[in-house]
């Protein structure tokens, strides 16, 4: 069965039908999860990639073994694109207001990791997780507010982690960048809340990945102590919370942060 019909649909009857959703990151992990709850959702998605070839491959393979099998009212593109850079960004968003007749909701949802004590941590290193994790939210959201300001509609969602409050040793970069994106969130959220335009962060803890995944069973342990409900959130939980915000309800919930941690922090 594809993967997209195993577990991602929520109770609460998310209904997207006609609107256009730009995920970056969107073909791994939390992002994978994301996508694929937009697509039951019978949204048009487009999501983003760099490097990963076979993540692309076996995402759309995914989506036309579940097109065969039940097809939905939501359509798929991904787009390889280098977020981080300006160019490259204004160039997606060419194609989308080429391809698309409007644009409802942004998912920042792109980021790295490059983790280094602060005395060993590279230049590279640092400015390398700066200009994804935050430059590119910046790329993508001025583009998405313009985008939107033809509607006086638009949502956009940024994803954190616990880290931008917490602090995780070995991840100054990282933690930086998460941290800064709950201010601008909260700037932009004001600058754009008469235009109908709501922005959020999602702000996941210790979630099941592929970076828990490779994790000794001993760290796992650990790092399950720290949480309040002694477990590993599941990537649904996060999809979950991003469709609540994306909602067209959601319309009075703006510059707010919802943590996905288990009461982590």
């Amino acid at each position: 069965m594809s993967n997209f019909a195993s577990g991602f649909n929520f109770d609460f009857d998310f209904d997207f039908s006609g609107q256009h959703v730009l995920i970056t990151g969107g073909t791994r992990g939390i992002g994978l999860g994301i996508t694929r709850s937009f697509i039951n959702a019978n949204a048009n998605v487009i999501t983003t990639y760099l490097n990963n070839e076979s993540a692309k491959d076996s995402l759309l393979l995914e989506y036309e073994q579940l097109q065969s099998q039940s097809p939905t009212k939501g359509k798929l593109e991904v787009i390889k694109c280098d977020v981080s850079k300006e160019e490259e960004v204004k160039n997606l968003y060419s194609h989308l207001e080429n391809s698309y007749p409007s644009l409802e909701i942004l998912i920042n949802n792109a980021g790295i990791k490059r983790d280094s004590i602060v005395g060993t941590m590279s230049s590279d290193n640092w400015h390398e997780v700066i200009n994804t994790n935050l430059n590119a939210v910046f790329y993508t959201s001025k583009l998405a507010v313009l985008s939107f300001l033809k509607n006086r509609y638009g949502r956009i969602i940024n994803i954190g982690s616990v880290g931008g409050k917490l602090g995780l040793a070995g991840q100054a970069n990282y933690s930086a960048t998460k941290a800064a994106l709950i201010g601008f969130s909260k700037s932009l959220s004001k600058e754009v809340a008469k235009k109908g335009i709501t922005v959020n962060v999602v702000e996941p803890g210790f979630i099941d990945t592929d970076f828990v995944a490779e994790l000794s069973n001993e760290l796992k342990e650990s790092y399950k102590q720290m949480v309040p409900l002694r477990r590993f959130g599941k990537i649904e939980e996060v999809a979950y919370a991003v469709l609540c915000l994306a909602n067209k309800n959601a319309s009075y919930i703006t510059g707010t942060t919802l943590e996905v941690s288990g009461g982590l922090s």
